[in-house]
Protein backbone atom coordinates (compact mmCIF):
# COMPACT_ATOMS: atom_id res chain seq x y z
CA UNK A 1 0.00 0.00 0.00
CA UNK A 2 2.87 2.34 0.84
CA UNK A 3 4.44 1.68 -2.61
CA UNK A 4 1.17 2.52 -4.36
CA UNK A 5 0.82 5.73 -2.33
CA UNK A 6 4.42 6.73 -3.12
CA UNK A 7 3.93 6.00 -6.84
CA UNK A 8 0.74 8.12 -6.90
CA UNK A 9 2.46 10.93 -5.02
CA UNK A 10 5.42 10.93 -7.43
CA UNK A 11 3.05 10.93 -10.42
CA UNK A 12 1.17 13.92 -9.00
CA UNK A 13 4.44 15.77 -8.40
CA UNK A 14 5.60 15.13 -11.97
CA UNK A 15 2.35 16.58 -13.34
CA UNK A 16 2.52 19.51 -10.92
CA UNK A 17 6.02 20.59 -12.01
CA UNK A 18 5.68 19.79 -15.74
CA UNK A 19 5.30 22.65 -18.21
CA UNK A 20 1.69 23.63 -18.89
CA UNK A 21 1.91 22.70 -22.56
CA UNK A 22 3.00 19.09 -21.89
CA UNK A 23 -0.57 17.91 -22.50
CA UNK A 24 -0.55 19.24 -26.04
CA UNK A 25 3.04 18.19 -26.76
CA UNK A 26 2.46 14.60 -25.65
CA UNK A 27 -0.56 14.28 -27.89
CA UNK A 28 1.07 15.75 -30.99
CA UNK A 29 -1.09 18.89 -31.09
CA UNK A 30 0.43 21.48 -33.43
CA UNK A 31 -0.85 24.37 -35.47
CA UNK A 32 -1.90 23.26 -38.96
CA UNK A 33 -3.19 26.48 -40.51
CA UNK A 34 -4.94 29.80 -40.08
CA UNK A 35 -7.30 31.28 -42.65
CA UNK A 36 -8.48 34.82 -43.38
CA UNK A 37 -11.64 35.49 -45.39
CA UNK A 38 -10.79 38.34 -47.77
CA UNK A 39 -12.54 40.66 -50.22
CA UNK A 40 -9.86 40.89 -52.93
CA UNK A 41 -7.66 37.80 -53.15
CA UNK A 42 -5.15 39.37 -55.57
CA UNK A 43 -4.65 42.44 -53.38
CA UNK A 44 -4.31 40.40 -50.17
CA UNK A 45 -2.00 37.87 -51.81
CA UNK A 46 0.25 40.67 -53.08
CA UNK A 47 0.37 42.20 -49.58
CA UNK A 48 1.50 39.00 -47.85
CA UNK A 49 3.72 37.77 -50.70
CA UNK A 50 5.30 41.01 -51.96
CA UNK A 51 5.30 43.27 -48.90
CA UNK A 52 5.72 40.81 -46.01
CA UNK A 53 7.59 38.20 -48.12
CA UNK A 54 5.59 35.21 -46.90
CA UNK A 55 6.25 32.27 -49.23
CA UNK A 56 3.36 30.92 -51.27
CA UNK A 57 2.88 27.19 -51.68
CA UNK A 58 0.72 25.22 -54.13
CA UNK A 59 -2.94 25.11 -53.15
CA UNK A 60 -5.02 22.09 -54.08
CA UNK A 61 -8.27 23.77 -55.17
CA UNK A 62 -7.02 25.64 -58.25
CA UNK A 63 -10.26 27.63 -58.24
CA UNK A 64 -8.84 31.17 -58.07
CA UNK A 65 -10.38 31.68 -54.61
CA UNK A 66 -7.47 30.53 -52.43
CA UNK A 67 -3.84 31.41 -51.76
CA UNK A 68 -1.76 29.28 -49.43
CA UNK A 69 1.41 30.38 -47.65
CA UNK A 70 3.90 28.45 -45.56
CA UNK A 71 4.50 29.96 -42.11
CA UNK A 72 6.67 27.35 -40.46
CA UNK A 73 7.79 23.77 -40.75
CA UNK A 74 4.29 22.37 -40.26
CA UNK A 75 1.97 25.39 -40.50
CA UNK A 76 0.23 27.29 -43.25
CA UNK A 77 -1.74 30.47 -43.72
CA UNK A 78 -4.65 30.56 -46.16
CA UNK A 79 -6.44 33.45 -47.82
CA UNK A 80 -9.96 32.69 -49.01
CA UNK A 81 -11.79 35.09 -51.31
CA UNK A 82 -15.48 35.75 -50.71
CA UNK A 83 -15.84 38.30 -47.91
CA UNK A 84 -18.39 40.99 -48.83
CA UNK A 85 -16.47 43.80 -47.13
CA UNK A 86 -13.41 44.48 -45.01
CA UNK A 87 -14.21 44.57 -41.30
CA UNK A 88 -12.35 46.41 -38.53
CA UNK A 89 -10.74 44.04 -36.05
CA UNK A 90 -9.40 44.60 -32.54
CA UNK A 91 -5.59 44.76 -32.39
CA UNK A 92 -5.59 42.09 -29.68
CA UNK A 93 -6.70 39.64 -32.36
CA UNK A 94 -3.75 39.52 -34.70
CA UNK A 95 -1.40 37.36 -36.72
CA UNK A 96 2.29 37.69 -35.89
CA UNK A 97 5.35 37.08 -38.02
CA UNK A 98 8.89 37.07 -36.62
CA UNK A 99 11.52 38.36 -39.03
CA UNK A 100 15.32 38.50 -39.00
CA UNK A 101 15.31 42.30 -39.47
CA UNK A 102 12.39 44.45 -38.37
CA UNK A 103 14.28 47.46 -39.80
CA UNK A 104 14.14 45.95 -43.31
CA UNK A 105 10.38 45.41 -42.93
CA UNK A 106 9.94 49.01 -41.77
CA UNK A 107 11.90 50.24 -44.81
CA UNK A 108 9.67 48.15 -47.12
CA UNK A 109 6.52 49.46 -45.46
CA UNK A 110 7.69 53.07 -45.76
CA UNK A 111 8.74 52.57 -49.40
CA UNK A 112 5.26 51.21 -50.18
CA UNK A 113 3.51 53.88 -48.08
CA UNK A 114 1.95 51.30 -45.75
CA UNK A 115 1.03 52.70 -42.36
CA UNK A 116 2.27 50.96 -39.20
CA UNK A 117 2.34 51.81 -35.51
CA UNK A 118 3.66 50.69 -32.19
CA UNK A 119 1.33 48.83 -29.79
CA UNK A 120 -0.06 52.06 -28.35
CA UNK A 121 -0.77 53.36 -31.86
CA UNK A 122 1.11 56.57 -31.14
CA UNK A 123 3.93 56.42 -33.66
CA UNK A 124 6.11 54.50 -36.04
CA UNK A 125 8.72 53.61 -33.44
CA UNK A 126 8.59 49.91 -32.54
CA UNK A 127 7.35 48.89 -29.13
CA UNK A 128 10.06 47.16 -27.10
CA UNK A 129 8.61 44.35 -25.02
CA UNK A 130 9.96 43.51 -21.56
CA UNK A 131 11.92 40.63 -23.13
CA UNK A 132 13.66 43.03 -25.56
CA UNK A 133 11.71 42.01 -28.67
CA UNK A 134 10.80 44.96 -30.91
CA UNK A 135 7.37 44.89 -32.55
CA UNK A 136 5.21 46.92 -34.92
CA UNK A 137 1.57 46.58 -35.99
CA UNK A 138 -0.15 47.16 -39.30
CA UNK A 139 -3.39 46.23 -41.01
CA UNK A 140 -3.65 44.09 -44.09
CA UNK A 141 -5.97 45.11 -46.97
CA UNK A 142 -8.96 43.57 -45.16
CA UNK A 143 -8.32 45.22 -41.81
CA UNK A 144 -6.74 42.20 -40.10
CA UNK A 145 -4.01 43.24 -37.68
CA UNK A 146 -0.52 41.89 -38.29
CA UNK A 147 2.32 42.11 -35.79
CA UNK A 148 5.90 41.98 -37.03
CA UNK A 149 8.63 41.36 -34.47
CA UNK A 150 12.31 40.54 -34.16
CA UNK A 151 13.19 36.89 -34.52
CA UNK A 152 14.68 36.52 -31.03
CA UNK A 153 12.78 33.49 -29.80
Amino acid sequence: MKKIFTACLLTCLVFAISPKNTFAQNRGVKLNHMAFYVVDLKKSTAFYRDILHVDTIPEPFHDGKHTWFTVGPHSQFHLIQGAKEAVAHDKNTHLCFSVPSIDEVIATLEKNKIDFTNWAGTGKTPTVRVDGVRQIYLRDPDGYWVEINDDKL
